[in-house]
């Protein structure tokens, strides 16, 4: 485990901000996304407010939907490129 470095927080994004903020960037509406993923647009503006938990499987489509790596949605704001001094 050696090999491995300890992510640094870089900023304060919640989950719901990432998956709205890469919505946004690639100029989609929430309907958009409902319709690329097949996720009910409720759900993804619940997610996008905080009021519903993304979770592992909506994640996965997410990302996939919005061309992105499903950590990128699950820990926004993380920078892995630089050790964390704990």
């Amino acid at each position: 485990m050696s090999d491995y470095r300890k992510a640094i927080k870089r900023i304060d994004v919640s989950t719901g901000d990432s998956v709205r903020i890469l919505r946004e960037l690639q100029e989609m509406s929430q309907n958009d996304l409902a319709a690329a993923t097949g996720i009910p647009q409720s759900t993804i503006s619940a997610i996008e407010n905080g009021r519903v938990r993304l979770g592992v499987d909506r994640a996965k489509v997410l990302a996939k939907a919005l061309r992105c790596h499903p950590a990128v949605l699950v820990f926004p704001g993380w920078d892995v490129e630089h050790e964390s001094a704990a």
